[in-house]
């Protein structure tokens, strides 16, 4: 028995040579059994301490999590990974699938999980990978800690366009039907979440924070994927609390509390070639606190073609935004040649809120394929800067329709 709980600790490669009725036999020898999941069904825990791990804040435990991720992935039952109360150093993981249960895996976080430093380490873009899963739950009430303040000064993406970004805390990568709450994220190097070729994501009750003068800490960035909902979550970056992406498709925000940071954005879209487009966002019951820009829809000059179509931003609360409603078609970019990304089918409904700037409505569309199906209904924010300075609007290439009250107007 001693020789076969062994195997399951120190053997990645033997797990596949085990027989299936003899793996469900052993088992039980390394791990804790016995606990129930909600649906009733047995699952088995794997703890990382029992495959080397050390919440001693020096050992590299990468490989340990490795180890207990592919012990619980290849076990065929419903299965646990457990990281324990303490701070567990580790540098890049990659936690792959597909897994053999059927039954969605859990990755409890109940302690900190800290990013190394050494960016050498870095070599794929990211520090925690999930990849190729179907079926994932990611919740703990712990944190994973990215360590960015030793690093942010090395991020020069403001001045050079062909930097290498630093790597985001947690990315998912053609991951299907994922549940991921009850976790923090603080300091990311880059993003704090990269969703990216995935279906049927939930993100909900988690936490996100970075200073404001973070670089490119956006909260949660969105693309290439369908079927994403962001609710009942907090917050605070460098960038975007939420940037949704080319490819992006049915995505649902609400009752998300947005601040410091760069905003909720639809983009930036048009940078590279053949993106695909964006279609079917909906934003609702959201507060943004303090932010440079309220909702945006961005897009890059001299594009390729492609659409952003089907948006709409509701029941908005904005305290002491600059720029709380924008479309920028020449962001980031000092060309000429307008943007061929086509914006249409969006809605504002019932914004209201304080701005900092005079221009509270702001929308810069494309000379070549102007915005079409602009709405505007129950907009009302008032001015809070300088005195005897009036609220106005700017509205180029846009063809909008109002409703209600227009506070301001867009002329």
């Amino acid at each position: 028995m001693a020789i076969a709980g062994s195997i399951l600790v120190l053997g990645l490669a033997l797990l596949s040579c085990v027989a299936d009725g003899a793996l469900r036999r052993h088992i039980g020898l390394s791990h804790r059994r016995g606990l129930i999941d909600g649906g009733g069904a047995e699952v088995t825990v794997f703890d990382v301490t029992q495959h080397g791990a050390k919440a001693d804040d020096q050992t590299d435990n990468a490989e340990a999590f490795i180890q207990t991720w592919r012990a619980a992935c290849d076990s065929g039952v419903p299965a646990k990974l457990v990281i324990p109360v303490g701070t567990f150093l580790t540098g890049p993981v990659v936690f792959q699938g597909p897994c053999k249960s059927t039954e969605p895996i859990v990755f409890e976080v109940q302690g900190n999980v800290k990013a190394t430093s050494d960016l050498s380490e870095y070599s794929s873009g990211q520090w925690i990978l999930f990849e190729i899963i179907d079926g994932l739950t990611l919740n703990g009430g712990g944190a994973f800690d990215g360590q960015g303040v030793a690093v942010w000064k090395y991020n020069d993406c403001h001045q050079n366009k062909q930097c290498q970004p630093l790597p985001s805390s947690i990315k998912l990568s053609k991951v299907k039907n994922c549940d991921i709450h009850e976790i923090s994220s603080f300091d990311s190097k880059y993003f704090h979440m990269h969703v990216t070729d995935c279906s049927n994501i939930w993100v909900h009750d988690v936490n996100l924070t970075a200073p404001a003068n973070s670089p490119n800490t956006d909260g949660i960035h969105i693309s290439n994927s369908d079927s994403v909902n962001v609710t009942s979550s907090q917050i605070g970056t460098g960038d975007d609390c939420i940037s949704i992406g080319q490819g992006s498709t049915n995505i649902l925000v609400s009752q998300v509390f947005c601040g410091p940071g760069h905003g909720i954005s639809v983009g930036s879209l048009g940078k590279y070639n053949n993106e695909e487009d964006v279609n079917g966002i909906l934003v609702t019951n959201c507060t943004l606190l303090n932010t440079t820009n309220g909702l945006r829809i961005k897009t890059y000059a001299a594009s390729q073609p492609s659409q952003a179509l089907n948006i709409t931003f509701k029941d908005i609360t904005m305290d002491s935004v600059k720029n709380p409603i924008i479309i920028d078609q020449k962001y980031g970019s000092r060309k000429s040649e307008p943007s061929r990304v086509k914006i249409r089918n969006v809605h504002y409904q019932n914004i209201k809120g304080t701005s900092t700037s005079t221009v509270a409505v702001s929308f810069l569309c494309s000379s070549l394929v102007p915005c079409e199906g602009v709405e505007l209904v129950d907009i009302d924010l008032a001015y809070i800067g300088l005195k005897n300075m009036t609220l106005s609007s700017s509205c180029l290439n846009a063809k909008v329709t109002s409703g209600g009250t227009q506070n301001p107007a867009c002329n």
